[in-house]
């Protein structure tokens, strides 16, 4: 008890501490303020739209290396996991040199169809999808791995095919792990900065998310900048305890 407690503490006395020192009296004004409300707008339609394409392309990714037996798979596996440790600013310059106006993707964009990726709300969802998208991938990868697979083996024993046995067993029997980790995704999305800034500037109503809208706040306006954190943390609390709660539920059977 006494290490779990000194844990809650940790954790707990930040959290404690912007509560203590939130301007309570000034936060209606400030949530009427346009910027505000644009910069939240953005944060979680790009939050959504990255866990979205995680989900898209990233569940299948944890099937290949969760089932499929390749050459060079630890290689593959540790390369996926890279933006889990690699500072976000580093990702974001690493965005830059693939998507940039002279990247290896961003080049060609550029030249046939006169489209740049850097500094725009697209930028902002790439970043975000970049730094995310790994936590969806060991989640379903590990769910996957200690999922039984005599369901799938006997699915295809009565002659269904490798999409419908994905589709009708596989998905089924990974699902809590697949909401938690698209919950965790969603929750690193929201509160990405490093990339964002680097990849896609800090554009009020373009590419400004919350995180660097308290970035600047902090700079000028410290109460302002509390109040921006409070409305963050508001929104992620409330969030993530309705979907955890589901995923409780969901893998209990209730």
């Amino acid at each position: 008890m006494v290490p779990a407690v000194i844990a809650i503490v940790f954790l707990v006395l930040p959290l404690l501490g912007l509560l203590i020192r939130a301007p309570w009296s000034a936060l209606p004004q400030l949530l009427r303020d346009p910027l505000v409300f644009e910069a939240l707008k953005l944060s979680l339609i790009s939050a959504v739209l990255a866990t979205a394409i995680s989900l898209v392309f990233g569940v299948p990714l944890a099937w290949v290396l969760a089932r499929a037996e390749f050459p060079g798979k630890t290689l593959l596996r540790a390369l996926v996991t890279v933006p889990l440790v690699l500072p976000p600013v580093v990702g974001g310059v690493a965005l830059l040199l693939a998507f940039g106006r002279r990247g290896i993707v961003g080049k060609y964009l550029d030249a046939w169809f006169g489209y740049t990726i850097p500094f725009t709300t697209t930028a902002v969802v790439l970043a975000e999808t970049f730094v995310a998208m790994p936590f969806l991938i060991l989640t379903v990868e590990g769910a996957l791995r200690a999922a039984d697979r005599r369901y799938e083996e006997a699915s295809a024993s009565l002659g269904a095919g490798r999409w419908t046995t994905f589709r009708r067993i596989t998905l089924p029997l990974v699902a809590p792990s697949v909401l938690a980790g698209a919950v965790l995704c969603w929750a690193r999305a929201l509160g990405e900065f490093g990339a964002t800034i680097t990849f896609a500037g800090n554009f009020p109503g373009t590419t400004q998310t919350m995180p660097l809208a308290v970035y600047l706040a902090l700079e000028n306006d410290p109460d302002a900048a509390i109040a921006l954190s409070l409305v963050l943390l508001a929104v992620s609390v409330v969030i993530l305890a309705a979907l955890r709660d589901r995923v409780v539920r969901t893998g209990t059977g209730a």
